[in-house]
């Protein structure tokens, strides 16, 4: 019987987050993450059909220069 391997990466290694690991990584509500995602000019989203990933390292520059979210 052949066993399937899986394979975990850390968070903090992935380039792109679903919405619910960006929400517990950055500490920020995902109906927060939803709302400036939702902004067309928005540059840490990438859209998956209908699924949203977060840009992990564009999102922690956005982060790192706003003074409120």
């Amino acid at each position: 019987m052949n066993k399937k391997t899986t394979i975990e990466v850390p968070v903090w290694e992935k380039s792109n987050l679903t919405l619910e690991e960006a929400a517990a990584y950055f500490n920020i509500g995902q109906n927060k993450l939803r709302e400036l995602t939702n902004e067309s000019n928005c540059g840490f989203v990438i859209w998956v059909g209908t699924k949203r990933l977060i840009k992990r390292l564009k999102l922690e520059e956005y982060l790192a220069k706003a003074y409120s979210i």
